[in-house]
């Protein structure tokens, strides 16, 4: 003989489950907008950097090289992040010009058009990286937590205001980075690495790295 169920105690114990499931998402967005679950980022070494594939991305007959040339003599600024990035750090571009510092981007892939698309916002050579390693020695993906990230969504709100558009082809959910690398041995300056989507490099302290940069002679050996 079943006893019967008090409707009180089942009133109870639904606003008792709700709150509970309220407070448990609560809880679990406020940790999602922490650096707890960011992926953690490796350091790359000067000598991991140097040995670096790069593909030329020109028409005709693509070439091979070891990245380590493009910072052989003046060092470089090498970028691998996305369009509002590539703008703002292009509008540095004049400055780099006077201290002697070149400006490249690196892509991760080249699928149908993206880098046509892409060089319009980037004032500079890119090259392809195919094993993606200047996405770091530990390459790093945001996915669902980025769905629960304010920093994200304020990111996305400000680059689509300003005409900014991603694709959905490739691997878009990779986070890059801007390397700030002295000529020759005079190894890594600056190092950012994007936390997240939209986490953009202090424009500051990529200028007051490249005023770092000690140039070498143009026969300099490796």
């Amino acid at each position: 003989m079943s006893l019967p169920i008090d409707p009180g105690y089942l009133s109870v114990a639904m606003w008792t489950f709700g709150l509970g499931a309220i407070g448990a998402a609560v809880t679990g967005i406020i940790l999602a907008n922490t650096d707890l679950f960011l992926p953690k980022a490796e350091t790359a070494s000067l000598e991991f950097l140097e040995a670096i594939d790069l593909k030329t991305l020109q028409q005709g007959e693509q070439r091979t090289f070891k990245a380590k040339e493009l910072w052989k003599t003046n060092g470089a600024v090498i970028m691998a992040v996305r369009r509002e990035e590539a703008t703002e750090l292009s509008s540095l571009r004049p400055q780099f010009d006077q201290l002697g510092v070149p400006l490249y981007a690196v892509v991760k892939e080249n699928i149908g058009t993206e880098v046509e698309d892409f060089q319009p916002h980037f004032k500079g050579e890119i090259f392809l990286d195919e094993k993606k390693y200047f996405y770091g020695p530990l390459k790093r993906k945001m996915l669902f937590v980025a769905l629960f990230r304010f920093n994200v969504w304020r990111n996305f709100w400000r680059a689509w205001r300003s005409g900014y558009t991603g694709n959905v082809d490739g691997e878009g959910v990779v986070l890059g980075g801007v390397y700030v690398i002295g000529a020759g041995k005079q190894g890594v300056l600056l190092e950012h690495r994007e936390k997240e989507f939209g986490d953009k490099v202090s424009l500051d302290a990529v200028l007051d790295a490249v005023k770092k940069i000690k140039m070498q002679p143009s026969d300099h050996g490796e």
